[in-house]
């Protein structure tokens, strides 16, 4: 079997594995952290990103579910159902789009952008703490120009 020219131009070293593994840990750290924060303010992980979405989406102030269930890398039904228990929480509401009936538009309600500023700036603080953290080392498979070795 025929190994690809990637793989027969550099081969992954000792320090590409803990820069990955350190990678990785160290967003789980982070990933941790904010279900735990999201725990705190009374809402689930998936609850927050919900909310983050809906205020993050470029250009305008609310999601569709497909465009949700996108960001979250979810299936619609799913998002649906985390839909439904935002709007039973009093955090977000739905709206049927004037130009498009067949799209619905989820809107965050007073609550939500509250709950969604309070733990925001929560990640912003921890985001900062982790600043250098986050810079993955360059495995040694990689020149400046991103280019495998020769």
């Amino acid at each position: 079997m025929a190994r690809s020219s990637s793989t027969t131009r550099a081969q992954l070293e000792k320090q590409d594995f803990e820069a990955l593994s350190d990678f990785r840990y160290q967003l789980r750290r982070f990933l941790r952290f904010s279900e735990d924060a999201a725990r705190q303010e009374g809402i689930t992980a998936q609850q927050y990103l919900l909310l983050l979405h809906i205020r993050g989406f470029p250009g305008r102030d609310w999601a569709s579910i497909g465009e949700l269930a996108e960001r979250l890398q979810a299936r619609q039904h799913g998002v649906v159902a985390l839909v439904n228990r935002c709007e039973a929480a009093g955090l977000v509401r739905r709206r049927v789009n004037p130009d498009d009936r067949r799209v619905v538009q989820v809107h965050l309600l007073a609550k939500g952008e509250r709950c969604l500023n309070r733990l925001a700036m929560l990640h912003r603080t921890e985001l900062e703490s982790l600043r250098d953290t986050f810079r993955i080392a360059r495995l040694t498979a990689f020149n400046d120009e991103g280019l495998g070795r020769q």
